[in-house]
């Protein structure tokens, strides 16, 4: 398989960024999209909302379903899949994209940032996968896919930002848990990260010593996404990829295209 035409995607945070990316990348293949997301309505501080996203992935292509959701909440996260299933008769993948980042020691990190990373980053893919479930059942060539890093207990990871690394792993032991359970049921599981820093609204939280140049845009984890999701259920899972080592792969050897400001170094992303 080689489109996603007429598969039904179930994105979290697809209103900006990475996730809007991917489903871009699925809506020129003519899939539907389904937008969960908690930006209803405009933020001046960060572009985009569900509805915006709608209309460029409807301009792509695709079919549009944006759904406000909070996926803190388990009812929510439930009605939308739910609403989902009904509304495009099935769900087919799973991308867990949505995530929150707090990038600082113990002293600086509040309790209320500890836990809204923990409750949307491992307890919210948890949740939307879990929620999903039933319907990825019934999928012809059903796939999660996480935006999570290969997992580590290198602690040059965690002393830094320990509260953003444990519950951003948690995403990863998602995968290492799910890929062998789900296996029996033809679900793949997998990861996907990315080898250098993306320009997306997230970079603000690294303050000044990433700059928009040394970036790369979202597509490139867009179309590796797109590779994955293509592959054989049943014959890829329990991997934790890495997108430009996808897409190499895949065949493509020009990665300029992809650069914020192509001929400039390019900064890893954190956990590699």
């Amino acid at each position: 398989m080689t489109t996603l035409k007429g598969k039904t995607l179930f994105i979290t945070g697809a209103s900006r960024g990475i996730g809007l990316a991917i489903a871009l990348r699925a809506a020129r293949d003519g899939a539907n999209i389904v937008i969960a997301a908690k930006s209803n309505v405009a933020n001046p501080r960060l572009p985009g909302t569900i509805h915006t996203a709608a209309a460029e992935i409807e301009a792509a292509g695709g079919v549009a379903l944006p759904l406000k959701v909070d996926i803190r909440q388990e009812d929510e996260v439930r009605m939308a899949a739910a609403t989902a299933a009904e509304r495009f008769g099935g769900i087919d993948i799973v991308v867990n994209n949505a995530s929150a980042i707090w990038l600082a020691g113990v002293e600086g990190t509040p309790m209320k940032r500890f836990d809204l990373m923990h409750e949307v980053n491992t307890r919210g893919t948890f949740l939307t996968t879990q929620a999903c479930l039933p319907f990825l059942k019934n999928a012809e060539n059903p796939h999660v896919l996480m935006l999570s890093p290969p997992p580590s207990i290198d602690p040059q990871w965690y002393a830094p930002h320990v509260a953003y690394t444990i519950a951003k792993f948690g995403m990863s032991h998602c995968v290492l848990g799910m890929a062998p359970e789900f296996r029996p049921m033809g679900i793949a599981v997998n990861a996907l990260w990315p080898k250098t820093v993306i320009a997306t609204a997230a970079i603000a939280m690294l303050g000044d010593t990433v700059r928009a140049e040394q970036c790369r845009t979202p597509d490139i984890v867009a179309d590796a996404a797109h590779a994955i999701l293509t592959k054989s259920s049943r014959e890829s899972t329990g991997r934790f990829f890495i997108d430009e080592d996808v897409l190499r792969e895949a065949g493509v050897s020009d990665f300029d295209r992809y650069a914020v400001a192509p001929g400039q170094p390019l900064l890893p992303d954190l956990f590699l």
